[in-house]
């Protein structure tokens, strides 16, 4: 019998196909002892009511306040919330709602969920609240006026789309959008920014700048001070995902292309001086050479007089340091430094008479760092601090004095006691050693008795830093499993290098580290192919897929999440022409060769020693095509393997819209790791 097609999202015979996968999928799963207990645990640390809830700064009336987006049993989809630093302060905090969810969802119809919300500086009285149905990177943007705690009658409110908009005042936006035919991009983004005014269409819109069907997408940003001033009008114009260049937009004129490198970010405005990194070894038009990873900075007015105008140097990170992450108040440049896959939080400061100051904030040491929020109204952050074993907790920083206090911790949601952590090496196939941490018991026998995880990313610069997973706690370590976190090339953990080294031609690096790192385990007899269970999402989900395909013989079990699995049709599907700048474009020859080398679809073969793998994805994912998992389970389901295919009907690229459709996932994860490593 022929297979329907499976690319075509809401088909008929498509989803008929969905769901007979699932029912086997949730039969069999839902079966395992452990798994109404997992789902129930997980649901419970999701919905706790003493987890943190971690808050924004923002103005109102002139003042600082927080805000905070909160999900419980109670409100499934959310309540978007406020109240003062004061308040938050206590143990249980004084919530104002400006938006409910759930009552918003029940009385439109619609799955709504919460994606962000775009102010109107310097009030931030109104906003341009993001909208999406169901969990989709596409969203709906609606005019919300925080103060009525209503959306502003026959205000701006434009129509789903993959979407970005900027406020020029109260009656303007520059608007990125889908405009009609040959509006998008080849990876179904904006090319075509245009002026909206109070009242007009999206029709009527002016049109401002076009870029080209090939780029990945455009759209329009500001640069303003602390006070909120407009001080730039931006617009950036992605050719690849890492190659952009940068317009400055004067009304009545043009826009101007300004002298950046392709590989490069604008990370803050900071009293009159613009910081920049960049990805890529560049020669500043002042002669200045400046090397990938570095940040520097200029007089804005100055440089965009001259561009020759000489940049200061900031930072050159170190070879073992993670790409250095940025935010500042409205004094001060915050920078995130992580140092062999641990952080740190400094203040910089630009000194009179040139260089900058730094100090450490007094945060604790050996974790992880994240600036939660910065104020533009004060020098004040907010710091989340949390490692594998450390429960995550908040801290108020003062930029200003550099003193930090915890605001907030969350308990502990799984025993830690006998638990250690270990940061091991691996050397891959061409001698580099890759870092792995390893969570396991103190006394866990090292006979490759071990029911071990092993998750990896490796793609697209994103590092892999320690996290407190309460449910991977819960669920996996209490019940004697060791998780074990992969810091691969292609992934960020040491910077632009560490990514840029394993791209393109060179991807099989990633998949060797990757490897690497599961033979460690077994000749250190940590574990044992028949306990090594191996889990990864969309990037991480085409790694499981290539190590599926690749090295069979080191597993027992693979969690192949929302992946990428055919690489010859990945650009034709939804977002995936924007991400040739990571892995080649198939149409080309010499670059199809080395992806065919390794595309999980591709090399699919009959009489493998694969273990029965489990693929879910969501049929609202419109960023990686759920067609990608669908054809791969199909293609297994026809070479004659045990396979467990689940697709939630919402969800997004994070395969769920709400805590529980998570805590199904989880528990469906972990019965299924359970039953193949652990019984």
């Amino acid at each position: 019998m022929a297979q329907p097609n499976l690319e075509e999202i809401e088909g008929e015979e498509a989803l008929a196909w969905v769901r007979a996968r699932n029912a086997r999928c949730l039969e069999t799963l839902q079966g395992v002892p452990c798994y109404e207990q997992m789902r129930q645990e997980a649901l419970a640390i999701l919905e706790a009511r003493d987890r943190i809830p971690f808050p924004a700064f923002r103005r109102r009336k002139g003042a600082e306040i927080l805000t905070n987006f909160w999900q419980d049993a109670q409100n499934v989809r959310g309540l978007w919330r406020r109240t003062t630093l004061e308040s938050y302060r206590q143990p249980e905090p004084e919530w104002e709602t400006i938006l409910d969810l759930d009552a918003l969802a029940a009385e439109e119809g619609r799955n709504w969920v919460m994606r962000g919300a775009n102010y109107l500086p310097p009030e931030d009285r109104r906003c341009l609240l993001s909208l999406s149905d169901g969990g989709k990177d596409a969203v709906v943007l609606r005019e919300f006026d925080l103060e009525a705690k209503a959306f502003v009658e026959g205000g701006f409110d434009l129509p789903e789309a993959k979407c970005a908009a900027l406020w020029l005042d109260a009656d303007r936006l520059l608007v990125s959008h889908d405009f009609g035919p040959e509006s998008l991009t080849e990876s179904g983004y904006a090319r075509c920014v245009r002026l909206l005014r109070r009242g007009q269409s999206l029709e009527q819109a002016e049109p401002i700048f076009e870029g080209e069907r090939t780029d990945m997408l455009i759209q329009p940003y500001a640069l303003r001070d602390a006070e909120g001033a407009l001080k730039a009008i931006l617009i950036h114009r992605a050719i690849t995902i890492y190659d952009s260049e940068t317009y400055l937009w004067t009304p009545g004129e043009a826009p101007r292309k300004l002298p950046l490198p392709l590989k490069s970010s604008i990370q803050a405005l900071l009293e009159g001086r613009l910081i920049l990194s960049t990805n890529e070894d560049w020669t500043a038009p002042s002669g200045q050479r400046f090397e990938t990873g570095d940040l520097f900075a200029w007089s804005f007015d100055d440089w965009l007089a001259d561009p020759a105008t000489p940049a200061e140097l900031v930072l050159r990170p170190g070879p073992r340091e993670m790409g250095v992450r940025v935010s500042a108040t409205r004094d001060a440049l915050i920078l995130t430094r992580f140092e062999e896959v641990r952080g740190a939080v400094e203040v910089w400061r630009p000194k009179s008479g040139g260089g900058w100051s730094r100090a450490r904030l007094p945060l604790p040491e050996n974790v992880s760092t994240d600036v939660v929020s910065a104020s533009d109204l004060s020098d004040r952050l907010l710091v989340q601090v949390a490692g594998y074993l450390t429960p995550p907790s908040l801290w108020l920083a003062d930029a200003a004095t550099g003193e930090a206090e915890s605001l907030k911790a969350a308990p502990a949601r799984f025993d830690a006691s006998g638990l250690i952590v270990e940061q091991l090496e691996a050397p891959s196939k061409d001698g580099t050693l890759i870092p792995y941490f390893v969570i396991r018991r103190a006394e866990a026998p090292m006979d490759g008795s071990n029911p071990t995880l092993l998750y990896g990313y490796g793609g697209f610069e994103i590092p892999l830093a320690p996290a407190y997973s309460a449910t991977i706690g819960k669920l996996w370590l209490e019940r004697g499993g060791i998780h074990v976190v992969a810091n691969i090339r292609g992934g960020g953990e040491f910077g632009p290098k560490w990514h840029q080294c394993a791209i393109k031609e060179n991807r099989h690096r990633t998949h060797e580290d990757f490897q690497a790192v599961a033979e460690d385990l077994i000749r250190r007899k940590i574990t044992s192919p028949k306990k090594l269970g191996i889990m990864g999402g969309s990037q991480g989900g085409l790694l499981m897929g290539v190590t599926l395909t690749q090295r069979p013989d080191l597993i027992n079990a693979a969690v192949i999440q929302v992946p990428l699995f055919d690489m010859l049709r990945y650009h034709k599907l939804l977002a995936g022409p924007s991400w040739i700048g990571e892995y080649g474009d198939p149409e080309i020859p010499a670059e199809r060769a080395w992806l065919e080398s390794y595309s999980p679809y591709q090399h699919l073969r009959a009489g493998q020693p694969y273990p029965e793998v489990f693929i879910h994805t969501s049929t609202k994912d419109d960023r990686v095509h759920p067609g990608h998992a669908r054809r791969a389970a199909a293609k297994l389901e026809e070479l004659g393997y045990p396979t467990l295919f689940y697709e939630n009907t919402d969800g997004g690229h994070g395969a769920a819209a709400n805590l529980r459709e998570t805590a199904r996932r989880l528990a469906l994860e972990y019965s299924y790791l359970a039953r193949r490593l652990m019984s």
